[in-house]
């Protein structure tokens, strides 16, 4: 299976970086799987400028020459692609927003009504064959509320996708809370061995991972109590 991840973080090694690599651990545990990993950061994409250009070429390639065309190439041939970042203002790291931004040039600029009456653009490429997972974390102590909103973004651009969303992150860089992270980390471990096998996860499986890993009250005492 080829895997892209798509790296949002600022950081190579961050908070929700140390989940979704345990999820690939996971994934490798009984095959190898070709697995790419972008870190967004380190590339050269500008925000898209909607010329259309893109659609009158058609070539599944955009006009503007930076390092987003070899991302589409390794997209549009990726069997999953695993979108990796922290939460920022209630949605994704602008870096990140900008490769999913330029990913028009694999739609047409063609209409179609799907089954349930809402209108999409007309694929270039076949996305049917093509899974998407979104990992997601953020420094809140719970998840009402937080997540609402990439939630929806998600559930529209990639068609109802897995997505775990995980609060209290930055404990999983804090030494001394490893006896609550490190088992977190061994979930995630377990949940890409059950990704590998069926390419979807249950929502028990998903809950499990999304539970704050100390009581909200504690999580705020402590980070208001490190900011002093």
């Amino acid at each position: 299976m080829k895997i892209l991840v798509l790296n949002g973080s600022p950081k190579k090694k961050s908070d929700t970086f140390r989940l979704t690599d345990a999820f690939l651990r996971g994934m490798n545990k009984k095959q190898e799987h070709e697995v790419h990993i972008i870190n967004v950061m380190e590339k050269t994409i500008a925000p898209c400028r909607g010329c259309f250009g893109c659609w009158q070429r058609l070539d599944g390639h955009c006009v503007i020459q930076d390092d987003q065309n070899d991302i589409l190439d390794l997209y549009r041939n990726a069997d999953l692609i695993i979108w990796s970042f922290p939460l920022y203002c209630y949605g994704m790291p602008s870096h990140l927003k900008a490769v999913l931004d330029r990913t028009i040039p694999l739609v047409k600029m063609n209409m179609v009504q799907q089954a349930d009456g809402t209108v999409r653009h007309e694929a270039l490429v076949d996305f049917s064959k093509m899974h998407t997972l979104v990992i997601c974390g953020c420094g809140f102590p719970d998840w009402d509320g937080n997540f609402d909103g990439l939630r929806k973004m998600c559930d529209v651009c990639f068609g109802g996708p897995d997505m775990i969303c995980v609060p209290e992150t930055p404990m999983l860089n804090v030494p001394a809370a490893a006896i609550v992270a490190d088992p977190l980390l061994k979930r995630f471990e377990e949940a890409g061995e059950e990704y590998a096998v069926s390419l979807t996860l249950s929502a028990e499986t998903i809950a499990e991972l999304e539970t704050p890993m100390i009581p909200k009250e504690e999580y705020i005492r402590q980070v208001n109590g490190t900011a002093k």
